[in-house]
């Protein structure tokens, strides 16, 4: 049985660190790491889940290119199923170039790809009811977006499958799509940064009761070096970020919400989890790229 199927955004990052700031165009500049990762909403989640031990799927879209060749084999060597993620003509590859800072912050040039067409074939919604968690990052994706997406997610989580959700780059329109996706996820996932741009500048705390007010079971908002902060079964939880040096900040949503989602699958409470999730991003953090210093977990002898 698989743990966890992931939906929504593959891309492909070329890392380089440390960019201060752009050089000159005829000046070559030295840096210190220059590196690829499989990442997005779906198999960046998917892949830290896999290194916590969890068996993890993506279902995502990939281009018939040399890109998307190089992400299928580091998900495949990771222990991911990708059995659902498509190759297609129309598009390449999504692919992001992330110039990493000596802080850890990460401008990103990003190139849309095969991914932003993904869809949830009736053998992979099938996969995701077989599954204990199902987790969307398709917010916003044309064919992820349809009455019959939504319709498809709602008969994933009635089968007993637990729903969690996250976004990318949302619009203010994107609450459009939300408000009917959100009464069939257990857990919605958004940054602070996100929050703001949906529901303008609010407090978390109302931000939260917005959220589960618009039918999400439960709600977390992830806020960086200030922590997380949750609503769930009418009770505020507030978790601190912990102290580390980032190197690269990069997957730090993507791994919060699959250490949340690891956290749950061994059974701990909804405060536990988001702890858990606080430690996985963190560790993440202290490396660059999608996993960057995290540590792989062997649970074989958990089941």
């Amino acid at each position: 049985m698989t743990d966890l199927i992931c939906a929504g955004l593959t891309t492909l990052d070329i890392l380089v660190r440390p960019v201060d700031a752009l050089p000159d165009a005829q000046q070559p500049t030295l840096v210190e790491e220059i590196g690829l990762a499989p990442a997005g909403t779906a198999s960046g989640t998917a892949m830290v889940a896999a290194t916590l031990g969890l068996k993890a799927a993506v279902i995502s879209a990939v281009g018939k290119d040399v890109n998307g060749d190089i992400t299928l084999s580091f998900l495949e060597k990771m222990g991911v199923d990708c059995t659902h993620i498509e190759r297609l003509d129309e598009l390449p590859t999504s692919t992001s170039v992330l110039t990493i800072r000596s802080d850890g912050e990460r401008p990103v040039f990003h190139m849309l790809g095969a991914s932003i067409l993904t869809s949830l074939s009736t053998q992979a919604v099938e996969a995701a009811k077989q599954s204990r968690f199902f987790h969307f990052g398709g917010v916003g994706f044309p064919n992820l977006s349809t009455a019959e997406a939504i319709a498809a997610i709602a008969d994933i989580r009635a089968s007993g499958t637990f729903t969690s959700c996250d976004i990318i780059a949302p619009q203010p329109e994107t609450l459009d799509v939300l408000r009917p996706l959100l009464r069939n996820i257990d857990c919605f996932m958004p940054s602070e940064a996100e929050v703001h741009v949906l529901l303008g500048e609010t407090s978390p705390e109302d931000a939260l009761k917005t959220f589960v007010g618009m039918g999400a079971r439960a709600c977390i908002i992830k806020r960086g070096d200030k922590g997380s902060i949750g609503f769930y079964e009418n009770e505020i939880v507030e978790v601190p970020a912990k102290k580390i040096t980032p190197v690269d900040t990069t997957s730090c949503g993507d791994s919060y919400c699959a250490g949340f989602i690891d956290g749950l699958s061994r059974g701990l409470s909804f405060r536990e989890a988001m702890t858990a999730a606080t430690e996985t991003a963190a560790q993440v953090a202290q490396g660059a790229g999608t996993l960057g210093a995290l540590k792989k977990r062997d649970r074989s002898n958990e089941r």
